[in-house]
């Protein structure tokens, strides 16, 4: 179990404009951050494609009219602008407000979001960071494809565990107050305890090398994030608000780190049944 050695509490933020929100219920959908973040992508894409099918001669359709119109700054279509202006849509992470991008590294999609909280003498929960779980969907259309309708969710997510398949867990802070320090305290703990179970107990040096990454010079205030990346080859990546601070090539060691947050004792299991079910429809589609 993780360990934060610090009391701390914040006020919660309120919801940010000109995203799309994640619905603050108990039961979140299971396919809503997939859905959210192809809206706008599907719009440009038919946008495009009746560009494409009309502009060979005659008039104009409709829709090259309003392509048109809109690349000059005179578009009357809002979904059109905002599919073809501003890009892929964000989904909001509902207790904290963090906005997560649906795409990160230029091709690595949202699976899903979650929250790690932390419980302080048993009587108060506290948001330390929410996160987001990232893959490359060509990437597992090509290593799960076939495993698709033979398999459940929860075991295409345990073949996403152990295959090379590019991942990234995408932690944003939520305390203001977090220090680096107990950052490395807490990884120390949590990622030390799944070593042992998955690279067996000489594991001392992997875990000072990657526990070492997190230097005390780093400033990590609300807001700020870390990536903690699976590159291909089993090399666990870590960043620090955009700096890159080192790589390990250990699958032991990659398999640990994801385990935190996909595996069978995850730290938001309402977020792993999620991305287990986001999981799914990327090899239905």
């Amino acid at each position: 179990m993780v360990s934060f050695r610090f009391p701390f509490s914040f006020p919660q933020p309120g919801n940010q404009p000109n995203v799309i929100s994640k619905a603050a219920t108990t039961s979140r959908s299971h396919s809503f951050s997939a859905v959210a973040c192809s809206v706008a992508a599907g719009a440009a894409t038919f946008a495009a494609i009746s560009y494409s099918k009309n502009s060979r001669g005659g008039e104009p359709s409709v829709v090259e009219n309003a392509l048109n119109s809109l690349l000059s700054g005179r578009s009357s279509l809002p979904w059109a602008s905002l599919a073809l202006a501003d890009g892929p849509a964000s989904v909001v992470e509902s207790k904290t407000g963090e906005s997560f991008p649906c795409v990160i590294s230029g091709s690595r999609k949202l699976l899903g979001i979650g929250l790690r909280r932390k419980s302080l003498l048993g009587l108060k929960s506290i948001d330390v960071y929410a996160f987001g779980v990232y893959t490359d969907k060509d990437e597992v259309r090509i290593s799960l494809g076939d495993k698709s309708g033979k398999l459940s969710a929860a075991e295409l997510k345990q073949e996403l565990l152990e295959a090379d398949i590019s991942l990234t867990v995408r932690l944003q802070i939520v305390y203001g107050k977090l220090s680096i320090r107990s950052v490395r305290n807490a990884f120390e703990d949590s990622v030390g305890s799944r070593l042992q179970k998955f690279g067996g107990t000489d594991n001392k040096e992997l875990l000072q090398r990657f526990t070492s990454q997190f230097k005390d010079e780093y400033k990590i205030p609300r807001g700020s994030v870390i990536e903690l990346s699976r590159e291909r080859g089993h090399v666990l990546r870590t960043t620090i608000e955009g700096k890159d601070v080192g790589s390990i090539e250990s699958k032991a060691l990659c398999r640990s780190i994801l385990d935190l947050y996909i595996g069978e004792e995850p730290f938001d299991k309402q977020a792993k049944e999620e991305i287990e079910n986001n999981l799914a429809s990327f090899l239905q589609k």
